[in-house]
């Protein structure tokens, strides 16, 4: 990862040019976005919030993560894009936006997964929750180089370039139709272990049955990250648990801001004492150890 003196803890707003806007799933799209800066500095796990420009309705923005990346020739990063499931009247209203029109966009946001070492990092995404997956796999496997990650109990002491020598990503939807991006992981050469709940591909059922599966095999220390709907989440904490495994969430939270003065995005996180607290997804989150989270 990249020491880049560019890359502030403040956050950063932009008016942004749309560069793609396509369907890459089901009622899934990925816009694609002119942001050269957010592209160097941000890490996976982080996210931004998208206004729609010239709008006001809807007034507030949306939390979305970051997908994916791209570059300029010289290989610089020029390109951050989000993907999103169209369902309510935001990402309706998003959905019409063409390339060559401008959104507003305000980020880096939240915190990062971490990137300690270790042998097996286990990615579990249910749904939309594959969105900060692809970038999560490509820093793990030193693929891909991004800001400056903090150093302390959830960062390396230094940056790493290469954290994990395996990447598996355990991937959850209804149906085949609803899944994004196989081709692309694969290309990453991140292993794929995928369960629909129709059968449609891979395992029948459920993808924590995946889950479990993929632990019981597993070989050297390893690592869960996981993104999805809460009672997904929930069950992997468990199951992490169950095997004396690390596991860090994603938390999908509404948010109405993104920098912490809304407080409409609160979790309920334990003190260690008995007691809980709440804290702020957007500003202490989005990624917690599960086992921290008071489900």
């Amino acid at each position: 990862m990249t020491d880049d003196p560019r890359c502030s803890k403040d956050f950063q707003w932009l008016e942004s040019r749309i560069v793609e806007h396509r369907s890459i799933a089901k009622d899934t799209w990925q816009l694609t976005l002119e942001a050269p800066s957010l592209a160097r500095c941000t890490l996976p796990g982080q996210f931004f919030m998208v206004r729609l420009a010239g709008l006001n309705d809807p007034l507030i923005g949306r939390a979305l993560a970051m997908f994916d990346r791209g570059f300029d020739p010289q290989g610089n990063p020029e390109t951050v894009s989000v993907a999103y499931v169209v369902k309510g009247k935001f990402t309706q209203a998003l959905s019409r936006f063409k390339a060559g029109q401008s959104v507003e966009i305000w980020g880096p946001l939240g915190n990062a997964f971490s990137n300690q070492p270790v042998d097996h990092l286990i990615l579990v995404a249910g749904g939309v929750g594959i969105t900060p997956m692809l970038s999560l796999a490509s820093a793990a496997l030193g693929q891909q180089s991004y800001g400056q990650y903090p150093s302390g109990p959830r960062g390396a002491s230094k940056p790493q370039g290469h954290f994990a020598k395996q990447v598996t990503l355990c991937y959850g939807a209804r149906t085949q139709e609803y899944l994004v991006a196989l081709d692309v992981f694969e290309a990453r050469k991140v292993r794929l272990a995928i369960a629909t709940e129709d059968g449609s591909l891979g395992h029948r059922g459920r993808v924590t049955e995946v889950l479990k599966d993929l632990l019981s095999r597993s070989e050297g220390t390893a690592r869960i990250a996981c993104c999805g709907p809460e009672p997904m989440m929930q069950a992997v904490s468990k199951i992490a648990h169950e095997h004396n495994v690390p596991c860090e969430v994603s938390l999908e939270t509404p948010m109405a801001c993104g920098i912490g003065i809304c407080f409409t995005c609160v979790a309920k996180i334990d003190q260690g004492d008995g007691t809980w607290d709440y804290r702020r997804t957007c500003v202490e989150g989005p990624i917690f150890e599960s086992q921290s989270i008071v489900w």
